[in-house]
């Protein structure tokens, strides 16, 4: 039986082009036993009808503070919901509900509910990465709340880009996990298989930029978010991989992916050296400093005392020094963010590091690359190989990743029964 089953879940709808989805995305959790409120704020109703999803849900559209019997609407359906799902949440949503500016009769429900709440962003590409929406997508996130990102795909108008909103049965299958409370953290990243074509694989990814400590307050780091080497260690899970995840980062990760918390370049290294040699797969993502301060500080640095001279020292390459060491079998990945000559550069690397697999990326594109849920990408292999990722959803690249690093691996002695 579904989680959602017998459960009150409010269903808000916003006003963007991806309402008509919402549709859908009711009946399904109707099917599922849920009983779904729905709640449409103004703008939703120049997209799709209140008789529509009237219709479908278990109680008519709920539109504003005024429109019933009872006072205080927004509190009794705060209070009575099991959860609330908001799909699409627009911009201005999110903006709203972050902030705690209750103009309408969603954004009080959010304010008043204590029940859990998933938030499905929908909007156009420049919309979904701007700084102000990812910052209040950051707040929500750190005070509790679900988040299902969009997807990459066809947008209004024909863009083509990141902001599609995520398809009904992913959306109604993060409420299930929400209410099944599987959900780690603050997102809804799928459980990792116990099954799959990765099954007994041992795979250590890293992910994240190290951070090099100049004094107690201050370091020196890079923009690397570690989505793409967090997107690749779920993408590795979720194939059945048996998956350790050395990280800089904070970001929730899923049960049964072991995760090694790191902040500098020497303790990534010493954490990947520890696991490494058992290891069938280790895909190197993170950004690591090339180099760090000789000595810190023991105090904070004041600006009184004039201009600092920080000495830098090199730090182990990582790679290059795994690279040395590979066992036989084993797939090793580097990746390379460049801003200019990306292939020549990348490929000098992976020989250089006698990787099997590059990955390299033009980081001064836009949404490329680092701080972005975006990324285009070239897997250069040690044969001279080249498969191009087109602009994706950092989970599209770590599939294209993994598929490449199967590819290699069968060939090193695991057949395809076993990958399949």
């Amino acid at each position: 039986m579904s989680s959602v089953a017998g459960r009150r879940v409010v269903l808000g709808v916003c006003g963007g082009i991806a309402a008509y989805k919402a549709v859908e995305v009711c009946r399904r959790l109707v099917d599922a036993g849920a009983h779904v409120v729905p709640v449409m704020t103004a703008g939703a109703s120049h997209f799709i009808g209140e008789t529509t999803l009237s219709a479908l849900a278990s109680e008519p559209v709920r539109r504003t503070l005024w429109d019933g019997a009872d006072p205080i609407p927004h509190t009794r359906l705060g209070q009575t919901a099991d959860l609330v799902v908001v799909a699409p949440a627009t911009a201005r949503l999110l903006s709203a509900y972050a902030h705690g500016y209750s103009h309408d009769l969603l954004t009080n429900v959010l304010i008043a509910t204590r029940a859990p709440v998933l938030v499905c962003p929908a909007m156009h590409t420049e919309m979904w990465e701007h700084p102000s929406v990812q910052d209040n997508l950051a707040l929500l996130r750190s005070r509790g709340t679900h988040v299902v990102e969009p997807e990459t795909g066809r947008l209004a108008g024909g863009d083509v880009g990141a902001g599609r909103l995520a398809e009904p049965a992913t959306i109604v299958a993060a409420a299930e996990a929400v209410l099944a409370g599987t959900v780690p953290g603050a997102t809804a990243p799928a459980a990792p298989s116990t099954t799959g074509p990765m099954s007994g694989v041992k795979v250590l990814v890293t992910a994240g930029g190290t951070r090099e400590p100049i004094d107690p307050v201050r370091f020196i780091g890079n923009r690397s978010s570690g989505k793409q080497g967090h997107a690749i260690a779920e993408e590795a899970a979720e194939r059945g991989a048996d998956v350790t995840l050395v990280t800089t980062t904070d970001l929730p990760v899923p049960d049964g992916i072991e995760r090694v918390r790191v902040d500098t370049a020497a303790e990534l290294h010493r954490a990947v050296v520890a696991v490494a040699p058992a290891c069938d797969v280790v895909v190197m993502a993170a950004a690591v400093a090339d180099f760090t301060p000789t000595a810190v500080a023991p105090d904070k640095l004041k600006k009184r005392d004039g201009v600092p001279v920080v000495e830098l020292t090199p730090t182990v390459d990582v790679l290059a020094a795994l690279g040395e060491v590979k066992p036989p079998g084993q797939v090793l990945v580097g990746f390379a963010a460049e801003t200019a000559d990306v292939v020549a550069n990348a490929t000098e690397k992976l020989q250089r590091k006698n990787a099997d697999l590059l990955v390299a990326n033009d980081v001064s594109a836009p949404g490329v690359g680092f701080e972005h849920d975006t990324n285009e990408v070239l897997i250069i292999g040690h044969k001279g190989d080249q498969h191009h990722v087109p602009f994706a959803h950092k989970r599209d690249v770590a599939r294209a990743v993994m598929d490449r690093v199967t590819a290699v691996l069968q060939p090193a002695g695991r057949p395809d029964e076993e990958m399949t």
